[in-house]
């Protein structure tokens, strides 16, 4: 049976938090880009993948915005919030990801989008500086300010529904307190201006109390906090992250599984990387890399499940560092050296050095989330998005369940829970082994 989808009639307002980082103008322009017909949208799932429906006879493979209901990007309209005072444009260029021949083509578009001043705590990111930032007595009227902000942007562009993405910087990273167990607490909390309570908190909040979808796109403890948990529940808002899944934990979601798959043994995994953006300059300071770091060890263990498979993966070394080197800037270097072992114990080496470009692949996954979860939101379905799982290093899932990493089955949940929106039958990949499609029909009878 298809589920209640709404149409996306009207526009769909984008806020960003962290508007004038690298990631988001790299998203900007290559958003408006393709608005223009000047570039292909490489990279995004809602734009260009198929999705398979019925069984593989009927040869059925229509592109995923054309088989439900994605917005169309001409409706979005940005905005969202910085600690720095200057046009899209201008940080398009500071940020130096994309070539002036292709940010002149976008230019007139991106100097219109000019952030509204951040909330910022020097002691969250200690790296940086905030000077154009919001001024209040306590840290729940910083929270209203940002309510205030979102009814207004609302409101002047006569939008019909909204959507917040966390694109900034990685915050320190924080235990849980017990002042994150229920909303009343975290409320007073923000009262009394409590030490612990984050930037990233008061955004996720302030979204859910508006009744707009929140990501969080960074390893920030942020919106899986158990109070926002059970307010987006309340609000019957979607919430997803976290912490965008782009270079060398993708390539740990895709090698690890085929690992387990063979049956194949891991001594150690060694990860290094190298970075000069923004980004790399705050993961410098330890309190925030140790976020950064718990997010990218969280993946081995869950994929290669060492207490079912002791003998294979219970010994097993993994490392993660990230080195701050200006001169690479937004173009990052990932070297891995994974040792594994194989029949009778033997030793076998993998060496995979990954020189990729940061915000390039994460503007495409900023594209999707926005799209995808505004597609949530319309199906009334809230809470975790476990189904965004795929974009994703440390993604948000239920209490006692354990989370899935494997980038194949999670790129299966998604399109499944696309298909079930639908009302169209899961695949399952079942193979009828030549005979008539005997299984595949059987399963469709059921």
């Amino acid at each position: 049976m298809e589920t209640s989808v709404q149409e996306p009639k009207g526009k769909l307002g984008v806020l960003i938090v962290g508007l004038n980082g690298a990631v988001s103008t790299t998203f900007l322009a290559g958003t408006l880009a393709v608005r223009k017909g000047l570039a292909a949208p490489i990279g995004s799932l809602t734009q260009l993948a198929t999705i398979r429906i019925g069984n593989r006879a009927e040869n059925n493979f229509p592109l995923i915005k054309n088989f439900i209901s994605i917005a169309d990007l001409n409706d979005l309209v940005f905005s969202g919030w910085d600690i720095r005072d200057e046009n899209c444009y201008e940080s398009a260029s500071y940020a130096k990801v994309l070539k002036e021949s292709d940010l002149i083509k976008v230019k007139d578009e991106l100097t219109k989008i000019h952030p509204m001043p951040g909330v910022f705590e020097q002691r969250f990111v200690v790296r940086l500086k905030g000077t154009y930032v919001k001024k209040g007595t306590n840290k729940f009227g910083l929270m209203e300010q940002l309510r205030l902000d979102i009814q207004n942007f609302k409101q002047e562009n006569n939008l019909d529904r909204l959507v917040m993405i966390w694109c900034g910087s990685t915050e320190i990273f924080l235990p849980m307190n017990e002042i994150f167990n229920d909303i009343k607490s975290f409320e007073e909390g923000m009262r009394n201006n409590h030490p612990e309570i984050s930037p990233s908190m008061l955004y996720t909040y302030a979204a859910i109390a508006e009744g707009v979808p929140y990501i969080n796109g960074a390893p920030n403890l942020s919106a899986e906090i158990p109070a926002l948990l059970k307010f987006a529940e309340n609000q019957n808002v979607a919430i997803a992250g976290k912490d965008f899944k782009t270079g060398q934990t993708m390539i740990k979601t895709v090698i690890a599984p085929m690992l387990k798959a063979r049956m194949l043994g891991l001594n150690g995994w060694f990860s290094t990387n190298i970075l000069g953006n923004r980004d790399g300059e705050v993961l410098d300071d330890p309190s925030s890399f140790r976020t950064k770091e718990v997010s990218k060890l969280s993946v081995l263990n869950s994929i290669l499940q060492p207490e079912l498979y002791n003998d294979l993966y219970s010994k097993f070394y993994h490392k993660v560092r990230i080195d701050y080197y200006p001169p690479r800037g937004d173009n990052k270097e990932g070297w891995d050296n994974i040792d594994i072992f194989g029949w009778l114990g033997y030793q076998m080496e993998l060496k995979i050095n990954f020189l990729c470009r940061d915000s390039i692949l994460a503007a495409p996954i900023v594209l999707d989330l926005i799209l995808f979860m505004d597609l949530a939101q319309r199906s009334n379905l809230s809470g975790i998005q476990e189904w965004l799982s795929f974009y994703f290093k440390c993604p948000m899932h239920s209490e006692n369940v354990v989370p899935e990493h494997d980038l194949f089955i999670q790129l299966m949940k998604l399109k499944n829970t696309l298909r079930k929106l639908k009302g169209e039958l899961p695949i399952t990949h079942l193979d009828s082994n030549g005979v008539d499609h005997l299984i595949e029909n059987m399963e469709n009878m059921f």
